[in-house]
């Protein structure tokens, strides 16, 4: 009995650390993407923010017709510091609130459905991949809808 008591222990306890280790893994995203995503390009425009969240490689996938347009990080962080510099541009006119409805993790691969509303209107519906590098989670690709 007190053997079998010690292995249901000691399994529980490989369960409660994966549990710990994957919302570790959850809480990660969602400051990835906050800081990068929703303050770097939208809250802050903050270019820096977005290139350190962002891999290299990533881009915003959009249909075009039968095609696919890519929008890769370099072009939209130097479209967000330029816009940044604009003297139209106003810091508190541009406030975005988000919503995560799910954040997936297996693994190093994760899939998240964040929502963007701006003066109390949802504006858009995104999905974003991640990966797990060395250095941590990073946005690879993002696809989206946007609400008229």
């Amino acid at each position: 009995m007190k053997k079998s008591y010690q292995v249901v222990m000691i399994m529980l306890g490989v369960l409660v650390s994966g549990v710990a280790m994957a919302q570790s893994d959850v809480e990660k995203i969602k400051e990835v993407i906050e800081k990068g995503y929703v303050h770097g390009a939208f809250n802050e425009l903050n270019p820096e923010a977005m290139r350190k969240t962002f891999h290299e490689d990533f881009a915003i996938y959009s249909p075009k017709g039968t095609e696919i347009s890519k929008y890769p990080i370099d072009t939209w962080a130097s479209g967000v510091e330029k816009r940044k510099s604009s003297p139209e541009f106003k810091a508190e006119d541009n406030k975005w609130e988000h919503k995560f409805d799910y954040v997936d993790v297996t693994g190093n691969a994760a899939a998240v459905k964040i929502e963007l509303h701006k003066d109390g209107k949802h504006v858009y519906t995104d999905y974003l991949s991640l990966s797990k590098f060395d250095n941590g989670w990073r946005i690879v690709a993002k696809v989206y809808h946007k609400h008229e």
